[in-house]
């Protein structure tokens, strides 16, 4: 199976899951006992906290949670007044923000999937925004969009689920939700980054554990999460530089009977999603079984509508539809892209040459 389907979630680092296995096998004290090896369990929460704080602003904490999804629904529900986010939002944004009930504005984008940052009224409480787009990889204006929020009193939001460690945060910020799945870290975990000053009101109610967050912590998931964070610092320049090799060589590869969704200047390059006309994508993926890739957001998958994104962009159903997204990434090599889109464009064109 050649595996590209790096947004839907990444493949755990070997170092990561060497951090859990000690806590998986033996460590099994709870972090939140008092006695020694509850402490111990505590003190490699600690460790890692400070490891995914690291490649955040200064000025805030970070809070475990069970996820981003978790942390998105916390940030926006703990938050009051109006909303303003992007019509290309992750769906745990978008469909959380309508659940609040509360005056939702949500901000077109270009046919290039970026957003203009837009004046924002008063009485909003939230502007909410991804760094980088899930589905086609673009880049937005986060430190525009925090400027514009902070000039009425809002909080700025940032879903950094498929930036963080790839692409800067911006120091305006006030949330910033993360996932470790996303950055070669296990499943069932991520953070919401809270700045210093502001309490949001508990989401989940019991032992305050985390200090407005309820809920037992896994020490195996949070040193897992600690240690994929580090590495995406360590391994930083490789990674981005690999990343830009696949992506040159998967371009070159496709032709002109491809054309990419999205902008291609700010963008993260591990994210091609690129479409073909006339092209049945459900056929593809049943001809190209053992090459794992997708048609939108994994989130979305099943539901039988066409991405939002993608109509967000200006795309027509059918375009939508003979769209395909490939993810890549550190331990994607050269020879299975290559291989890969091979396969692809070649059942690409048995279906029409």
């Amino acid at each position: 199976m050649i595996y590209l389907d790096y947004q839907a979630t990444t493949p755990l680092a070997p170092e990561a899951l060497k951090a859990m296995l000690p806590w998986l096998e033996q460590g099994h004290a709870n972090p939140h006992s008092p006695h020694r090896a509850g402490r111990q369990a505590r003190a490699a929460v600690e460790v890692a906290r400070d490891q995914v704080a690291a490649l955040l602003p200064p000025g805030g904490r970070v809070v475990f949670t069970s996820g981003a999804t978790e942390a998105l629904n916390w940030a926006i529900k703990g938050a009051s007044g109006g909303i303003v986010t992007t019509a290309i939002e992750h769906a745990a944004v978008l469909d959380t923000a309508h659940a609040t009930g509360r005056d939702l504005t949500i901000l077109p984008v270009d046919d290039k999937g970026l957003v203009a940052p837009a004046s924002v009224a008063p009485g909003v409480g939230l502007v909410a925004a991804m760094l980088v787009n899930n589905e086609i990889g673009t880049v937005q204006p986060i430190a525009a969009l925090a400027e514009e929020a902070r000039r009425v009193g809002a909080w700025m939001l940032c879903d950094a689920v498929q930036g963080y460690g790839r692409i800067a945060i911006p120091d305006g910020v006030d949330l910033i939700a993360l996932s470790a799945h996303k950055i070669h870290g296990p499943k069932g975990i991520g953070a919401l980054w809270i700045r210093d000053g502001i309490t949001l009101p508990a989401l989940l109610h019991g032992g305050d554990q985390e200090g407005g967050r309820s809920g037992t912590l896994s020490p195996a998931l949070c040193a897992g999460f600690g240690v994929a964070a580090k590495l995406m610092a360590a391994r930083a320049e490789e990674d981005m530089a690999h990343v830009e090799r696949l992506w040159a060589l998967a371009i070159a590869q496709l032709g002109p009977d491809w054309t990419i969704n999205g902008s291609t200047d700010r963008r993260y390059r591990g994210n091609l999603n690129v479409r073909r006309e006339g092209l049945d994508v459900a056929r593809l993926m049943s001809d190209c079984r053992d090459i794992a890739f997708s048609a939108g957001s994994a989130c979305a998958s099943g539901s039988g509508r066409t991405s939002h994104v993608l109509r967000a962009l200006g795309l027509g159903d059918a375009q939508a539809r003979s769209s395909i997204r490939l993810g890549f990434g550190r331990y994607t090599t050269e020879a299975d892209l290559t291989a890969a889109i091979a396969r692809l464009d070649a059942a690409a064109r048995a279906q029409r040459p």
